[in-house]
């Protein structure tokens, strides 16, 4: 009898001890604006817990005993606060944060970034939800939720070459900033995530700008801006192991290191990361490495900070995609894709005997792209008094490296050589490896100088930057023995040289008005000379200088209320093979973007809506039109007129204490007022050559889906557990300017499911267990594609090619952090 009283006491005082455990909840808000601070940590000194502030700047800390204790606040930007709690807590806490006047890492990114008083479009992704969303996966698929975005992925599965459209405006036409230090390529101007994999684990935050966007450094915003910081001070010492595996043998491990605030003065942080995964497509395999190094000193009034990342990559290529007859298993129609590709019969048995929607061309076990890049900064920021501050940044970039292919029966004069003679038989073909390499460097100064008093925010800055580049070919290896091995059949370099200065203006005509002017000069010089891959002279000389004003008001209806409206221009310059492919003595135009936006934002504790008007009017843009230049290059042409018009609308609402949902809906019109597509008539003997015209009236512009949806519905049941079903619909796109509905990718709607559970036990920070189940409907879909055609033997022939995603598959994420 007394054991059983002893073991029953014990279960009451067990029950009893629970019972006495609570929850402190709260809000962490700016203390003159009101709005949220999501990403505010939330530290219960005596506990040694921890909370990070959501979206809407709450906060939970749970199994919290009766007592009294302090709650230390902090935010990037703002004084740290200290609050004394008794708890049980009568109701939930509200905590406000002063702006500090410390120097911080912002002032970096300030200049090229839009903020509440900027009459454009804007979205930003704070550390907390990049982290969430972060299983390993290339950045567009973290942005995939965000506004008017369009993900797509060449290995199906997320992981190595994958693509990211803003409003219809693929890579090219999107400015992508890291640290203000421009990132895309200054010839394709296209950003290639895969050389810097697993950048979202040192990012502090993302700003996506949508339509021209505020001024910004490096190639012209002619759709879109994505304006990325890395890892900004953290003043405690942290470390963290992330491990993440699923499906298609993805497999990422993570480790993460930071020293705090060192004297005060001091900060190192450091990450290496390790991503391979094998796709969803055949052989569609990634081996990624990156790493982040960052030191700084800090002062009241001094910034100097070293930054040095970058990656290692090495992908199977999987960029020709699908073909739709071997999608629709039609044995016909492959034969007819086989023939019109100039396929062998091993290559014809591998796409007769594939997998419908993993089918890759390509079957040579080194048929890979492997590049490495590096990029180091120096970032030095100086407060010259209350109202002013300068900044200057350092950066360099080196990248190298090559992508490999097996040509089957390649003409020997299509690589400058001689038909070779062996005896009494002439060869003029043979089987061979090649590889084409590009080696490069980039480098310059960006600078601003930040004024802000009284009714002034004034903003002059800009950049120098130079790309140098050589582009050559080398065969490695041939089936016939007397074609020489590394035999260079191509070099050719380039030079591009890019500067510009804007000065951005708000001033604050009443507490209710404010008004912004941005105006910036771009100048461009871009040569090249020598022989490009075709064996035809490549000789550019071209010089652009533009002139790109911007102009809005925001009007504060309230403290929580605002409208907003803006005129921009954009210019931009023609890219890399719009030159070399352009026929001799033609030169193409650069393109001209006049965009509108109005919109309306409101905040309130418990929601977030912004609605936005836009109108993106394009002259001389550059597209497709089928027409090839005299070795068989597609050409992209000039179109006179074009435009994008539609509406987008962003919310948050916060349900109730379990319940939160995030969405947004982008409906849009993109057409091309008057498109001519090209097409080559081979005869009815296929003897002839004869260009066809085919005119079209206000047709949809490539690529440009009508309606796109994203939502994101969460569930706490309790604490530590979340629950947050993704959703996103995405409306018919075409694959050319023809609106031909037999040349477009299908409408899809894909759901996925993350879970997230965390723990903070006593002898570590924290511990989360994640879980990413993708497309659980299964949805079998693709997200891009292209196309060709030709008219011959009495018939048109059209060959379509898609990329498949994946269908159902999981990631599986640990989290431990000390």
């Amino acid at each position: 009898m007394f054991k059983v009283l002893c073991v029953t006491t014990a279960m009451l005082w067990s029950a009893g001890a629970y019972a006495q455990q609570f929850a402190v909840d709260g809000t962490v808000e700016d203390a003159k604006t009101h709005h949220a601070l999501p990403g505010a940590t939330v530290e219960m000194q005596e506990l040694k817990r921890f909370a990070v502030a959501d979206e809407f700047g709450r906060f939970t800390l749970s199994k919290v005993p009766a007592g009294e204790f302090t709650l230390a606040v902090r935010f990037l930007g703002y004084i740290v606060k200290q609050e004394k709690v008794t708890v049980p807590l009568s109701g939930p806490v509200s905590i406000s944060l002063e702006e500090s006047a410390q120097m911080t890492d912002e002032v970096v990114v300030v200049a090229t970034r839009a903020n509440d008083k900027t009459p454009t479009t804007f979205t930003n992704v704070s550390k907390q939800a990049i982290q969430k969303q972060n299983f390993g996966q290339d950045l567009p698929m973290l942005l995939n939720w965000t506004p008017s975005v369009v993900t797509t992925s060449d290995a199906g599965a997320g992981v190595g070459y994958t693509g990211i459209r803003i409003r219809g405006s693929d890579a090219t036409r999107i400015n992508v900033t890291v640290n203000g230090i421009p990132y895309n390529d200054s010839e394709s101007q296209g950003s290639y995530w895969v050389d810097i994999p697993d950048i979202a684990s040192s990012s502090q935050s993302i700003q996506v700008q949508r339509g021209v966007g505020s001024s910004t450094n490096g190639a012209g915003a002619f759709g879109a801006s994505i304006n990325l910081q890395t890892n900004t001070r953290n003043d405690a010492p942290y470390a963290s192991l992330i491990t993440s595996a699923g499906s298609f043998g993805t497999l990422r491990n993570t480790i993460q290191l930071g020293s705090g605030l060192l004297n005060d003065h001091w900060v190192v942080d450091a990450r290496v990361s390790k991503i391979q995964s094998d796709g969803f497509i055949d052989r569609a395999s990634s081996n990624l490495q990156s790493y982040y190094f960052s030191g700084g000193y800090y002062n009241k009034g001094t910034m100097l900070k070293a930054v040095v990342f970058g990656g290692k990559e090495r992908t199977y290529q999987a960029w020709y995609g699908v073909p739709q007859s071997r999608l629709n298993n039609d044995v016909e129609a492959m034969m007819t894709t086989a023939s019109n590709e100039g396929w062998n019969e091993a290559q014809t048995q591998n796409l007769l005997t594939s997998n419908s929607r993993t089918f890759n061309p390509y079957t040579y076990k080194n048929q890979v792209d492997d590049y490495t890049q590096n990029h180091y900064q120096l970032h030095f920021s100086q407060r010259v008094n209350e109202a002013l501050t300068a900044n200057v940044s350092l950066h360099y970039t080196k990248g190298k490296g090559y992508y490999e292919e097996y040509r089957y029966n390649d003409n020997f004069a299509s690589y400058g050589l001689s038909p070779v003679v062996i005896g009494d038989s002439t060869i003029a073909s043979s089987d061979l490896v090649r590889r084409r390499w590009l080696n490069n460097d980039f480098y310059g100064v960006t600078y601003s100088l930040n004024y802000d008093k009284d009714n002034w925010n004034v903003i002059l800055g800009g950049a120098w930057n130079r790309y140098t580049g050589d582009h050559y070919g080398e065969i490695i290896w041939a089936q016939v023995a007397t074609v020489p091995t590394e035999y260079r059949y191509y070099f050719n370099n380039a030079d591009k040289r890019d500067g510009n200065v804007y000065l951005k203006t708000s001033y604050q005509f009443s507490n209710r008005l404010s008004g912004y002017v941005d105006l910036q000069v771009r100048k461009i010089l871009y040569t090249t000379s020598g022989i490009e891959n075709k064996q035809n002279p490549i000789n550019v000389d071209a010089n652009f200088t533009f002139f790109n004003p911007k102009a809005g008001l925001t009007y504060a209806l309230a403290d929580n209320q605002q409208l907003y409206g803006s005129y921009a221009v954009a210019n931009r310059e023609p890219v890399r093979d719009d030159f070399v492919d352009a026929p001799n003595g033609i030169v193409p135009k650069h393109e001209t973007l006049n965009n509108v936006e109005v919109g309306y934002r409101r905040t309130g504790r418990n929601y977030a809506l912004n609605v936005n008007y836009y109108l993106m009017d394009y002259h001389n843009q550059l597209v497709l039109t089928g027409k090839v230049n005299d070795v068989g290059a597609s050409l992209r042409t000039n179109v006179d007129r074009s435009y994008r018009t539609g509406v987008e609308v962003e919310g948050m609402l916060r349900i109730s204490q379990q319940f939160s949902w995030t969405a947004n809906v982008t409906l849009s019109r993109n057409r091309i007022r008057d498109f001519n597509e090209v097409l080559y008539d081979y005869g009815q003997n296929f003897d002839q050559y004869l260009e066809v015209k085919r005119s079209y009236k206000s047709t949809d512009i490539a690529f440009s889906p009508n309606v796109i949806v994203g939502s994101g519905f969460s569930y706490r049941p309790f604490k530590n557990l979340e629950l947050t079903w993704l959703a996103k619909y995405v409306g018919a796109q075409y694959l050319d300017n023809t609106s031909n509905k037999n040349r477009r990718i299908n409408d899809y709607f894909v759901n996925d499911l993350r879970l997230t559970y965390t723990i903070h036990p006593s002898f570590m920070r924290e511990i989360a267990l994640s879980g990413l189940l993708n497309n659980f409907l299964n949805e079998k879909y693709q997200s891009n594609g292209w196309t060709w055609g030709y008219l011959g033997g009495g018939a048109e022939y059209r060959e379509n090619y898609y990329f498949p995603q994946a269908g159902t598959n999981f990631l599986l994420m640990a989290a431990f952090k000390f």
